[in-house]
């Protein structure tokens, strides 16, 4: 699923400096070569139950959204029965009362497949449940890498690396007649599990039929939406803009507020005078006071003519005022300057003098830098396969060392399994039960002596009498269908203790230690990095 970044057409190597952009014919026939090799299911309409088992319940575990349970439409992230990793977004159930046109609406972005996008690969419609489902990335969002780092700041070739992506992705979907994408933020840009970036499908279906089409703060949305209350495909180059920027300050900026952060840096350049269509708001203690993401506050200001002006003034020290201080020794003045040029066609009032998205590509292209090296170099990460440090278990399961594995579910016994004491204590009393406990001892006496058919054997009576549940004899079991070459059934097993217990370390190690044993090192690598995410979590 990499990217190639060296192989443009020649077509696409230049740009006018000045004056509308170009409307410049890309060369897709290798971008459609690509679309082809992508190996994705067709569009399919899960149930619900398909969807509660892939999720663990939709338990408060899974979930990845951006404010968590309290977004109105909440993203679970889950597992299907084929192993294949999702993304669940389940709306409000208010928010599509008529069937039909949810459907209609999944059912054509479903039919879009593309290495830029998050794909959607389908859909739920049972009772008043409406669920998206996508393909799952691994690796965070733009918001969370840009805004957030933690071991290294976003480099500028990956930042237009971005940029670049997310206007091919946006130019594919015009291609094919969806041109519309509500709320372009850089929440909605994800990296995949090779750190390159890809945009959401969720944003090419509204929240609800006839709701909003922009979440975020009215600072960021295209001035004819804030008239309308429509979105058109003009509206979604704006929001691209509004990327644009952050990716040059690293910050989430309102347009109107670019020269406020300037001035804020140093209040001696980009001196206004206070002539007339200048305003000036009273907070009581004298001027309003803007805070960005980052809590830095900055005097707010409203230049007359709008934001097309604002940026046409950023030139040479404005421009390392509105800079990321981070790309310091990266960002030429050229680039830079460029970049903030195409923003300001992109941020222009009147909504024909914005470029399309063939247009934006065909900008972008001159300003990547390093185009040969992966995604996952500039993000910092030296190798794929060692994208997070693993703990001793975590390099034992790596190295598929099942005689340490045995020996960490020796040590830690039952200790994790949630309120089965209290349950024994009760069913203790039946003779049915009693059997029940007597087949769960002898099992532990044969994994404890290494005799993992009969533990199997034993674990298997257990489990099948059902009256209680154990996530701890469900990974028992596991690990003795590894030891007898059972790499199927050893699979099932630390899946099940994974609905039983979804933030188990343990059932993700066993998953990631099956998956091994199958040849699927991807899939193991993806399990590998939950388990040791939740083990930190946990110690």
């Amino acid at each position: 699923m990499g990217c190639e970044f060296s192989k443009f057409p020649a077509c696409c190597t230049g740009t006018e400096q000045d004056g509308p952009a170009p409307e410049v014919q890309v060369d897709c026939a290798n971008e459609e070569n690509v679309v082809e090799a992508i190996d994705l299911p067709r569009f399919h309409e899960f149930s619900i139950d398909q969807l509660r088992r892939a999720t663990s319940g939709f338990a408060v575990e899974n979930i990845v959204s951006e404010h968590g349970e309290k977004a109105p439409n909440v993203v679970y992230k889950g597992k299907l029965d084929n192993q294949m990793r999702i993304a669940v977004k389940r709306f409000n159930r208010n928010a599509w009362p008529d069937a039909q046109p949810f459907l209609e609406e999944a059912r054509a972005v479903g039919q879009l497949r593309n290495q830029r996008l998050v794909n959607l690969l389908g859909c739920c419609c049972d009772g008043d449940e409406r669920l998206l489902v996508a393909e799952y990335m691994p690796n965070e969002t733009l918001a969370k890498h840009l805004f957030h780092w933690e071991n290294q700041p976003m480099k500028w070739a990956m930042r237009m690396r971005v940029a670049l992506c997310i206007a091919q992705a946006l130019e594919y979907c015009t291609s094919k007649g969806r041109a519309l994408y509500h709320d372009l933020h850089a929440y909605r840009v994800l990296f995949d599990a090779d750190y390159n970036p890809r945009l959401s499908c969720f944003g090419l279906m509204k929240n609800s039929r006839d709701g909003k089409s922009y979440s975020t703060n009215l600072a960021f949305t295209p001035p004819e939406y804030l008239r309308t209350g429509r979105v058109t495909p003009e509206s979604v180059t704006y929001s691209f803009g509004t990327l644009l920027l952050d990716l040059l300050s690293g910050k989430h900026i309102p347009p109107s507020h670019v020269i406020d952060l300037i001035r804020a840096r140093n209040p001696k350049m980009l001196q206004f005078p206070n002539h007339e269509g200048t305003e000036q708001f009273s907070n009581g203690q004298g001027t309003e006071q803007f805070s960005n993401d980052q809590g830095i506050e900055i005097e707010q200001f409203t230049n007359d003519q709008g934001t097309e002006p604002a940026l046409d003034l950023i030139r040479d020290k404005n421009l390392q005022m509105l800079s990321d201080s981070c790309l310091e020794g990266e960002l030429s003045n050229d680039d830079g300057t460029e970049l903030v040029r195409l923003a300001s066609r992109c941020l222009q009032s009147e909504p024909r003098e914005r470029p399309n998205p063939r247009s934006l590509v065909a900008a972008l292209i001159p300003l990547q830098k390093d185009s040969e090296v992966s995604s996952h170099v500039l993000m910092g990460i030296p190798d794929g396969t060692a994208a997070f440090p693993l703990s001793p278990l975590g390099e034992a399961c790596l190295r598929m060392d099942l005689t340490a594995l045995h020996e960490v579910l020796e040590k830690i016994g039952y200790k994790d399994d949630e309120g089965a004491a209290t349950e024994l204590s009760f069913q203790m009393w039946t003779n049915q039960m009693q059997e029940t406990l007597n087949s769960k001892k002898k099992g532990d006496s044969a994994f404890r002596h290494k005799d993992f058919t009969t533990a199997i054997d034993s674990y298997t009576m257990f489990i099948d009498v059902g009256t209680m549940v154990s996530p701890t004899v469900y990974a028992r079991r596991s690990l003795c269908y590894l030891m007898n070459n059972m790499a199927d059934e050893a699979l099932n097993d630390a899946m099940q203790a994974q609905v039983i217990s979804p933030v188990w370390y343990i059932a993700f190690y066993l998953q990631a230690v099956a998956l091994l044993a199958q040849g699927k090192e991807n899939e193991a690598q993806v399990a590998l990095k939950e388990g040791s995410s939740l083990e930190t979590k946990k110690s």
